[in-house]
């Protein structure tokens, strides 16, 4: 061959070259479909074919980047069909997207990529091809990609995106951020996301769903879907959703639960749609529904700033419908509540602090007619009292007071009434010493004198739900100031005894005073308020000396009481006050009574501070603390002893006046504190006894003391015991560890396996048992009891089986009392709950899935979610 030949020769294969790199990362949609394979290759590799290296740099030139591309097999490209194609663990790599598949063909005008994952003998894919692009992995068993339009179709596709994952048979790419799919489902199982089971526990499944991405959050559309438990349909349909992929917070649609309760038949509670509102506000639209017509709305707006304050309004509100229309049984109420909670960061300002906690309902019927449901199962049915307080108190740097300012609503469900406090202030001097020295610690009587000082507001009233904010209640509004001073001191007498000084003054004024009197007419006795300034001042004293004594008993080696302490605390008072009943005080009037007797009555009496106490107080009391301890010998212990407490705290007290007319004696109490069996058993007591004989007259059952001293009666005893029990308590725990050495695989990991595989898990339960038992006396002829025992527990059979529940029994009236059972299934990524109330005005059962999934949490996880759910009003 000539030079000159040679020449053209080469200047052919350059152009050729040329070519060939110019468009290699080009891509085609295939032709033909076969029975194998979705996309079947449609590019002919012919004979003419030159072969190039297995890692290639391909030149920019007319391409956007430079392309990368590899593979352990052969890479063969085509001239005449203008094609490339790689066999075993290709690669290609172009800007910022990476296939990796088992064959790869590329088409060099169109720019369009064909990958295929590994197959088997009869064609399934075994092993899938990977697309990564921005961080992102996407699988697929064939997939078609343009590099020009970014566009892509893909079959059996799985995308991942945050904690969730989505499989479709067939997906369109648009571009970076959309992405179309056909026949999909969804999950959020971390073992099928992590390849560690085939099958989720759980999906969603959709014939049509949309991927939305975002720079910093994803969102996915869906038409209609259902909703799959471990490969079952389930009964929720619904035609749309829209869940978001994102760890922030964001709008969603709430799962409700759904169940049964006996007046007002099956329901569906806490159907709802959550929408965040910015970065402090978010909003909870929830209803519950019934059957049998019944219905409620519960809307709550939570908010919080972080490092200041959180808190959240809500209100519940409804119609309960009972019966028939029509029949007798028929009833329809309407229920409401309003709630509100502020809760202030310690940290924001310790000079001004401001905190709510507001709960009004309807009425005291509120919790027998609302349909809310959770209020049986928390046990809020049981509430006697709803109260409410609105607070803010503002402290100084530099000057020692502390002002207090509050308002206050207290419903009470046994009587009705109403109590309002509103508003209320208190100013308080900080304590001081008179004469505290400038150094050294302070000794002596003079030194230690101590004050205390403040001034207190209030608007108080007592009346009934219709009066609320009326012209009754306001007319009944009483008003009051009242400043109280304080002075005590103590010191050390005789080395073993405290002796202490104290006196008391308070000045009180109102704006209303009592009349009292006798109408013949009515047989009754009338209270008439006048409105007028009024005031009193009261004063007492008292001086105390207390000391405290120890004995101790040893006791020999072989005995197994190794010593018992006796520790006894004795004091003594001494009170006096004057007898402010007296006329010349001014603060006691006489009215007639239905005998004509002179009967006195202070004017004060039923005001907002009360009345001075009449009678003169020259009184001794007195009070005898005991506490009962010994030492035991114990092996367990590796001291080989054990502390064992009798009696924590025993007390005995008592009082003499001398200056009373009759029965000089008060009655004589005794409490006691004391806990057994390795301070589990935890005992309370307390007895109240009379020391005057008790005279009845015939035909009454209400007696009067006599001056019969001597006769000691009970009048009150109480006791309450209280036991938590654990698995603990049978000894320590079996280390299965020890004993098995196998464990399972993914669900089972937590349980052991013995040489015949099977599973061993010992459970964890606890028992909180609690019993109470009261007699009450008094002067009456009759005494009432009452006696009750209650238990709190929880077992857990397996590491996902839990139960739990309460009850309680009334021994006396022998039925028993409330009672709810609760069960919960932990299913990997969802749980199951089901609570039940069984019997009584409150049986119902509640059924609820709730999602972990922290991306769903908004969506379809728990109806209470939300960043306030620590002060959660409900």
């Amino acid at each position: 061959m000539t030079a000159l030949a040679r020449s053209i020769f080469k200047s052919i294969l350059l152009i050729l070259n040329i070519l060939i790199f110019n468009n290699i990362l080009s891509q085609t949609v295939p032709k033909n479909i076969d029975k194998n394979n979705d996309v079947a290759d449609s590019i002919n590799i012919r004979k003419d074919s030159l072969a190039i290296k297995k890692d290639t740099i391909i030149p920019k030139e007319q391409l956007d980047d430079v392309a990368k591309m590899k593979a352990e097999g052969k890479i063969t490209s085509s001239i005449t069909n203008k094609q490339t194609t790689l066999h075993k663990k290709a690669q290609i790599i172009y800007q910022d997207m990476q296939i990796d598949a088992d064959y790869i063909r590329y088409e060099w005008e169109t720019g369009k990529i064909y990958a295929r994952g590994e197959q088997d003998e009869k064609g399934k894919i075994i092993t899938p091809a990977i697309a990564t692009q921005a961080g992102k992995k996407y699988e697929y068993s064939e997939v078609i990609y343009n590099t020009k339009t970014k566009q892509a179709i893909a079959f059996n596709a799985r995308t991942e995106e945050s904690e969730g994952v989505i499989v479709a048979k067939k997906t369109k790419k648009y571009n970076d951020s959309v992405f179309v799919m056909n026949n999909a489902i969804m999950t959020t199982d971390e073992y099928f996301i992590k390849k560690k089971d085939s099958l989720p526990d759980y999906h969603i499944s959709a014939n049509y769903i949309k991927l939305l991405k975002g720079k910093k959050n994803s969102q996915v559309v869906t038409g209609p879907f259902q909703f799959f438990i471990e490969q079952v349909p389930t009964p929720l349909v619904l035609p749309f959703a829209i869940l978001p992929f994102s760890d922030k917070r964001a709008a969603g649609i709430l799962m409700p639960s759904f169940g049964e309760r006996q007046d007002v038949g099956f329901f569906l509670n806490g159907l709802g749609y959550y929408q965040p509102i910015g970065d402090h506000f978010d909003l909870k639209l929830l209803t519950d529904i019934y059957t049998k017509g019944s219905w409620n709305f519960k809307p709550e707006l939570n908010y919080l700033k972080k490092y200041r304050y959180s808190g959240n309004f809500a209100a519940d509100y409804g119609t309960t419908i009972r019966g028939i229309k029509g029949l007798d049984d028929y009833s329809k109420a309407k229920t409401f509540r309003i709630a509100w909670r502020h809760s202030q960061d310690s940290k924001a300002n310790p000079y001004l602090t401001f905190n709510a906690s507001v709960d009004i309902v309807s009425g005291r019927n509120f919790y027998t007619n609302t349909v809310n449901n959770s209020y049986a199962f928390n046990g809020s049915v049981l509430n006697t009292q709803q109260n409410s307080r609105v607070s803010m108190t503002k402290r100084f740097l530099k000057l020692p007071v502390t002002i207090n300012a509050s308002m206050s609503y207290s419903q009470n469900f046994s009587t009705g009434n109403t109590d309002i406090r509103l508003p209320e202030m208190t100013v308080a001097i900080n304590q001081f010493y008179l004469f505290k020295p400038k150094t050294g610690v302070r000794t002596g009587l003079l030194e230690n004198i101590n004050v205390n000082t403040g001034l207190a507001l209030s608007n108080y009233v007592t009346t009934t739900e219709s009066e609320v904010f009326k012209k009754e209640m306001w007319d009944a509004l009483k008003t009051g100031a009242k400043n109280n001073i304080s002075l005590s001191t103590n010191t050390t007498v005789a080395k073993y005894f405290t002796f202490s000084l104290s006196a008391n003054a308070d000045n009180v004024l109102t704006t209303k005073t009592l009349e009292r009197s006798y109408n013949p007419l009515t047989n009754a006795v009338e209270d008439d308020y006048k409105k007028g300034i009024a005031g009193y001042t009261t004063f007492s004293t008292s001086a105390s000396l207390q000391t405290v004594l120890y004995g101790q008993k040893q006791f020999g080696k072989k005995s197994p009481i190794v010593a018992v302490r006796h520790m006894v605390t004795p004091s003594m008072s001494f009170t006096y006050s004057p007898d402010f009943g007296a006329k010349g005080w001014g603060y006691f009037k006489d009215y007639s009574n239905a005998r004509g007797e002179m009967t006195p009555y202070s004017i004060f009496d039923g005001g907002i501070y009360g009345a001075p106490s009449s009678g003169l107080t020259q009184s001794v009391g007195f009070n005898i603390a005991n506490n009962l301890e010994m030492k035991v010998r114990s092996k367990s212990d590796s001291t080989g002893v054990k502390k064992v407490k009798i009696f924590e705290n025993l007390n005995v007290s008592g009082g003499y006046n001398f200056a009373a007319e009759k029965n000089k004696w008060s009655v004589f109490t005794v409490n006691g504190q004391s806990s057994f069996f390795n301070n589990k058993l935890n005992v309370n007591t307390s007895l109240t006894l009379e020391p005057y004989r008790i005279a009845f007259t015939e035909g009454s059952d209400t007696g009067v003391r006599t001056e019969d001293f001597g006769h000691f009666s009970l009048q009150g005893f109480n006791m309450q015991l209280s036991y938590p029990m654990s698995e603990a308590i049978f000894g320590k725990k079996e280390e299965l560890s020890k004993k098995y050495k196998k464990k399972g695989e993914i669900r089972n990991e937590n349980y052991f396996f013995d040489d015949d595989n099977y599973s061993h898990y010992t459970p964890t339960w606890t028992l909180n048992v609690n019993a109470n038992y009261s007699y009450t006396r008094s002067l009456t002829r009759l005494g009432t009891k009452v006696a009750t025992i209650g238990l709190d527990g929880s077992i857990k059979l397996t590491p996902y089986w839990n139960i739990n529940g309460s009850t309680n029994y009334d021994v006396e009236a022998k039925t028993l009392g409330y009672t709810r059972l609760g069960f919960a299934r932990d299913q990997r990524s969802f749980t199951i709950t089901f609570n039940w109330v069984p019997f009584g005005q409150y049986k119902v059962y509640d059924f609820f899935i709730g999602i972990k999934a922290n991306i769903l949490k908004d969506a379809v996880k728990y109806k209470e979610r939300s960043f306030t759910q620590p002060n959660s009003t409900f």
